[in-house]
This record gives structure tokens, C-alpha cells and sequence, in this order.
């Protein structure tokens, strides 16, 4: 990764997206959660080698975890080195894992992690409470999408 390309990433703050979530998804309700990792695994992390695409949350004896959250072995690492796609537990308050469990009990709900970022030294995700989307309403939003684009596209030709 280029120098440049780091220091800009740095400034934001924002090591992964899942932009996948938006087309498949409808995002109902987002909340912020800490997550427990290892210390191979933030080294890793800050480097930018996490991929959060095709992860997701589920609550099992009121504990939230995260899973298929790959993040890659740390280059410098030893014996010690993490295992890429293990599950890793998330930080919520007990009252906010037992609403989300309600939540989540109802048909067709599920947690995907929309962003990894860092926010006062530590690596925070993004989750979202999200139904699933038919294949007529993705149609819909790349519809809306392609018109979106052909106004901007049209005013800036002005």
C-alpha cells in the first residue's frame, strides 16, 4: 500500500465498507459495537487486511458474535498468529444484545457489519438490523441509481 493511499485512509478512519449490504439489504437500524481481537489482529487490521463482505452477527447464549469477518495474518507475526475467519465477539451493553435478539427472532431480520473503522485508537463496526431485499427491489434501486447518475451527469453539463 502507497504511503499516500495509507494517510488518507488514517484520516478517515475507515479501514473496511460493505457496500454489498446496501443492494441485498434494507437497512432498518444501525448501531456501533466494539469487538474483542487479538493482538496480531489489530496489528493486521490497522495495515487494512480485513474484509468484512460476507460477515455477519448472530446473538447465542446472550453473547454476539461475529462471523466470516476474514482478517489476514499479520506479515511479522509468529506461532502465535491468528487463525483468519475465527468467530469474534462483539461489545454490547446486555440490554442492547437482548433487544437485537428480539429483533432478530422475527422473519427474514439479520446483523451485517456495514463499516470497520477506528474511532479513539480502537476498531469499532458498524452493524445494521437489515431485511433481505427481493430481486424486484434491487431491479428497482439500480433503476434509481442510473437516473440519479443521468441528472448529476446532465446538471453538470450546464
Amino acid at each position: 500500500m502507497s504511503q499516500k493511499a495509507k494517510k488518507s485512509r488514517d484520516a478517515s478512519g475507515v479501514l473496511s465498507t460493505n457496500r454489498k449490504a446496501f443492494r441485498d439489504f434494507h437497512v432498518l437500524e444501525k448501531l456501533e459495537a466494539g469487538i474483542e481481537l487479538r493482538g496480531t489482529e489489530v496489528k493486521s487490521i490497522r495495515d487494512g487486511h480485513i474484509r468484512i463482505d460476507e460477515a455477519y452477527a448472530h446473538i447465542e447464549n446472550n453473547q454476539a458474535e461475529l462471523l466470516q469477518m476474514t482478517i489476514q495474518p499479520y506479515t511479522h507475526g509468529n506461532v502465535h498468529n491468528h487463525t483468519p475467519t475465527r468467530p469474534r465477539r462483539l461489545l454490547l451493553h446486555k440490554k442492547e444484545i437482548l433487544r437485537l435478539q428480539s429483533k432478530i427472532a422475527e422473519k427474514g431480520q439479520t446483523l451485517i457489519p456495514l463499516k470497520a473503522y477506528l474511532k479513539g485508537g480502537k476498531v469499532k463496526i458498524e452493524l445494521a438490523l437489515c431485511k433481505g431485499k427481493d430481486s424486484i427491489d434491487k431491479r428497482e434501486t439500480l433503476k434509481k441509481k442510473a437516473v440519479d447518475l443521468e441528472t448529476r451527469r446532465a446538471l453538470r453539463g450546464r
